[in-house]
């Protein structure tokens, strides 16, 4: 009887000891932030944690979109645009989301204004992974015969000079770290199609799409990548101040049937900036629901 009392108690004692020392472990592992288990999560598909975008005009709009499709995959967002209170209320929209986001007040067609944001972007992250130029507009429209050479050059400084400048601040900047980098610019099916009396947006959004292929060869070998997005229709509030007859015909030509939503950007620029998107570069991914396609 003695000697089983003694197993007994050896046991437990054993048992004890194991316990305690698995406790130890756990200790461990959690004061070391669970590295092991980070290394594992670090595996996640689409996984942006500790990546930091900065998006031009994204306090609305596409742009707004796509910060919200990255902030959902861990990314931090840097947002330039020209409204203090649009660029307060994107960050708001971004941080109830359990986001981290900052917005620089920043005129793009401004070179001292885009210098100054990029170098307080900097200041606040330390770092920049990915660049998205989607600021632009439809610029001044009229018959093509009556557009002045003040006309063109005005929507040409908002539609590409104002990529161009932004595209050279980050490929300095990462030259200089020699580090890689995203470029990602907002393009447009216009570029492809045309549209009656705005043939500027449709010649500015031509002159991006054919940027990125440049750069992609140009800079390829320093790990910098450039993409362009097509979007078709979608519905914002600068595409539902075109004629009612127009949003028709987009939705009548689009294979799907309907136009675009904001949350169909999410996606793609979420892809974009990815790891997943490493052997991407130099192409136009057209996002437009089947409208460039349809035979009518």
């Amino acid at each position: 009887m003695a000697d089983q009392n003694a197993s007994a108690a050896g046991s437990i004692g054993s048992c004890r000891i194991f316990c305690q020392a698995y406790l130890k472990f756990c200790t461990l592992m959690i004061a070391l932030d669970c590295k092991g288990m980070g290394r594992c999560m670090s595996n996640k598909i689409f996984d942006l944690s500790g990546h930091v975008a900065v998006i031009t005009g994204g306090n609305s709009g596409l742009g707004l979109a796509m910060a919200t499709g990255l902030v959902k995959a861990g990314a931090q967002i840097a947002i330039w645009g020209r409204s203090a209170k649009k660029n307060a209320d994107a960050v708001a929209t971004l941080e109830a989301m359990g986001g981290t986001a900052a917005a620089f007040e920043c005129d793009v067609t401004d070179d001292a204004s885009s210098a100054g944001a990029f170098t307080a972007t900097l200041a606040r992250f330390g770092s920049i992974d990915s660049f998205y130029a989607n600021a632009g507009g439809s610029g001044v429209r009229g018959p093509f015969h009556t557009l002045s050479r003040a006309d063109w050059q005005s929507t040409h400084e908002l539609n590409v000079q104002s990529v161009i400048t932004s595209f050279q601040l980050a490929i300095k900047h990462w030259l200089e770290v020699k580090k890689p980098g995203k470029l990602i610019v907002t393009s447009s099916i216009a570029g492809l199609m045309g549209i009656p009396q705005a043939t500027g947006y449709s010649a500015t959004k031509a002159a991006v799409a054919g940027l990125v292929r440049g750069l992609a060869i140009e800079y390829g070998r320093a790990g910098i990548q450039a993409n362009a997005i097509l979007p078709g229709f979608i519905e914002t509030e600068m595409s539902l101040d075109t004629p009612q007859y127009f949003q028709d015909g987009a939705k009548r030509r689009a294979a799907s049937g309907e136009i675009g939503r904001l949350e169909d950007m999410e996606g793609i620029a979420v892809y974009l900036a990815s790891k997943e998107s490493r052997f991407l570069t130099g192409q136009c991914i057209v996002l437009d629901g089947g409208h460039t396609i349809f035979p009518l």
